[in-house]
């Protein structure tokens, strides 16, 4: 008797197909396609704009294999279902494994779940839909722009430029805003202003005040001359009238939960996670972690949301959880609803925990450090949503003497709320003596401090994604690749976790702003990405609105391919000469960064990195200058020029001048908010410089 036939699941990943069939049962083969299967081809444009823009899709070079096996199983399994992920992209690969395995698109085969869960994945295949085209003709809208975009800049850039550089709709807005930054940084001039922080004391209990004014106006201190005149009006020696007092009590309420983009914020904030780091550790928690007796289980919703909603089965979970874990005062009755960006689809719930029942802690065991850490941040922060709000003694005083007004504010936690499961930094309370109007306190010291306005930070990799946000540029998926491909590119480097803008990347960006001003016009580009939803929710035809954006973009080229100049890179002379050969020495750009290389390459090949020296001889053989250097995780760190001869290697950044006590030699050590001269030895330090 021959075996009954299967029903036959594709899904996009191994582990997602591993989950998923314990789910399913006997009577279900769950196989993985591994990501997409057919594409437009990489060797041409594959886009025939005289005909609506055709694509010329093609099997993706070596996946020839996956669809042999795809299509042998196809064909003796009893139905196919596609349950690729619930996104436009996901909907792509579900239409192309339709298109290859000859199936009927308007079959009710696509299956979707927002989480990977036993109940979630078996509902969804109670009701599979037909493959949904608006969402297909959204995605291929996209690919068909970027390509338009991409293949014609590229070559432009190569012939005019260098080889292997590229150009793209969200890549050329994230190079554009980070060099505004460094303009805006070039261009910074400071300005001098001065502050003077008090320390107060009633009794034996100490409290630190600020400066505000005089005569009750709010006053600015410039400069020490102003500082002076206001010093003259006050005798340290004399006590101070407490003016006034104000009491309130302040609510704080909880975050949202994580959209895509507000959790590669947080993550790269609190966790030190690069967005890509962050992405790979929550695709993993979503697909499935194996935890003990439980077998395979996804820790989390989708991952790639713009949204903040929450399902009502999660949250009558978390009310009930919270009820039972911390009382019933921590449970929200209406818990606030996050403020949805400015052109979020909704697709999908916001990122949360699959089962708010599986805490952290209790599945840590299972877990790497990666994905530990992301999946406690992202449990805390969906159980604190659901929790009432932190409540705050607050009191603000002024402090008075002839006429001078200082201020002093404190606060203390009356009640913890939602920071009972998710504390920030500025959960810390700065407690004030028990002062009232009347009271009088003693000056214990007045310190004027001058200061100076800095420039505008860099981005940082959360600011950056923010700031795309913001402007509505991209979507969920897009901004871990765009991030990676500017960097990859050598159009920018992290330098301290931030993003500084690379000769080239200057180069690349005038010539896109100067010849395709629509692609980095935030607003075009915004208005791009509104169009797509458009034609996702059905209204605009995906034809007409790649036209629309792309004939202006064809004069654009055309004008460009006649008027670009080519851009010389020239080779800087490095002043000495090839150790080989003897032919002076150049400096070249390569894909990352400068380096020395021989001018007669490519007869001679010699090439040396570049070392920049700080000026101070080292401090151990008293011969060799000390050298900047990376770690292989790009840490800098610094060493003696002759090493291996000289094993001196510092972390912190070493000074030419010796210890005053024990004659070591002195680093530079950066601390919060600034940097301190220090002794290795701890035999000296000096005040920290702002």
């Amino acid at each position: 008797m021959p075996a009954a036939k299967k029903n036959l699941v594709i899904v996009e990943s191994p582990s997602k197909a591993k989950t998923i069939e314990k789910y399913l049962g006997r009577s279900y083969r769950v196989v993985a396609s591994l990501g997409h299967i057919r594409d437009l081809p990489k060797s041409k444009m594959g886009v025939d704009i005289e005909n609506d823009y055709e694509p010329h899709y093609i099997s993706i070079r070596g996946k020839g294999d996956t669809i042999k096996s795809l299509r042998k199983e196809a064909k003796k399994a009893k139905k196919v279902y596609l349950a690729s992920d619930p996104d436009r992209e996901g909907e792509a690969i579900a239409w192309h494994l339709s298109y290859l395995l000859g199936l009927d698109p308007k079959d009710k085969n696509r299956v979707v779940f927002n989480e990977i869960t036993k109940d979630a994945v078996k509902n969804a295949f109670k009701t599979p839909r037909s493959i949904d085209s608006t969402l297909v003709d959204a995605q291929q809208a996209r690919r068909i722009l970027d390509r338009l975009v991409g293949y014609s800049i590229s070559p432009l850039l190569w012939q005019k430029v260098k080889k292997g550089l590229s150009a793209g709709r969200v890549q050329s807005i994230a190079l554009s805003l980070i060099i505004k930054r460094e303009n805006e940084i070039k261009a910074f001039e400071p300005e001098e202003y001065w502050s003077i922080d008090s320390e107060f004391k009633k009794g034996r209990s100490k409290f630190n005040a600020t400066f505000y004014g005089m005569n009750h106006k709010k006053m600015k201190l410039p400069n020490d001359k102003k500082v002076q005149e206001v010093l003259k009006n006050i005798d340290p020696k004399a006590d101070f009238d407490i003016t006034e007092v104000k009491r309130r009590e302040r609510k704080r309420y909880p975050a949202a939960a994580f959209t895509t983009s507000s959790m590669q914020q947080e993550a790269n904030k609190t966790l030190n996670f690069r967005t890509r780091k962050t992405m790979m550790a929550a695709q993993q928690l979503y697909e499935g972690i194996h935890i003990g007796k439980e077998g395979t289980v996804g820790l989390i919703t989708y991952m790639r949301t713009d949204s903040t909603r929450i399902s009502e089965v999660a949250k009558h979970e978390t009310s009930l959880f919270i009820h039972d874990e911390y009382g019933a005062e921590y449970a929200a009755t209406k818990p606030r609803k996050g403020k949805m960006p400015e052109g979020a689809q909704d697709a999908h719930e916001a990122i949360r925990p699959s089962s708010v029942l599986r805490t952290p802690d209790s599945i840590k065991e299972y877990l790497n450090n990666d994905q530990f850490k992301l999946y406690k941040l992202i449990w805390s922060r969906f159980v604190a949503s659901q929790m009432t709000p932190e409540v705050l003694d607050t009191m603000a005083v002024t402090i008075e003497q002839n006429n001078v007004q200082y201020r002093a504010n404190g606060s203390k936690t009356k009640f913890e709320g939602f920071t009972k499961v998710y504390k920030t930094n500025k959960d810390k309370d700065n407690v004030l003596p028990n002062l009232e109007e009347g009271d009088q306190v003693q000056l214990v010291s007045n310190n004027p401090n001058q200061h100076f306005t800095q420039p505008p930070a860099r981005y940082s990799e959360a600011a950056l994604i923010k700031a795309l946000e913001e402007n509505g540029v991209g979507r969920p998926s897009t901004y871990a690749p765009t991030l990676d491909t500017i960097q990859r590119r050598y159009y920018v480097k992290l330098e301290s976790r931030r993003f500084e803008p690379t000769e080239l990347g200057e180069i690349v960006n005038d010539i896109i702003f100067d010849f395709f001003p629509d692609i980095v016009n935030i607003d075009f580009t915004a208005g791009l990405e509104k169009d797509l939803d458009s034609v996702e929710e059905g209204k605009e035809n995906w034809i007409k609105v790649v036209d629309r954006y792309y004939k202006p973009f064809a004069k654009e080229l055309e004008k460009a391919q006649g008027q670009i100049e080519k851009v010389q890179i020239k080779d800087e002379p490095a002043g000495f000469n090839c150790e080989i050969c003897g032919s002076p020495m150049v400096v070249k750009m390569g894909r990352y960064g400068k380096f020395f290389a021989c001018s007669r390459f490519p007869d001679c090949r010699n090439t040396q990195a570049i070392v920049k020296e700080i000026g101070v001889i080292c401090p151990k053989c008293h011969k060799g200058q000390i050298i900047e250097r990376k770690s292989k995780k790009g840490r800098l760190f610094y060493g003696c020029s002759r090493y291996p001869d000289c094993d001196f290697v510092s972390w912190d950044k070493p000074i030419a001048r010796e210890c005053p006590v024990c004659h070591s030699f002195l680093i530079e050590k950066k601390i919060k908010g600034g940097k301190q001269i220090v002794c290795p030895n701890g035999d000296y330090e000096e005040t920290p410089q702002k």
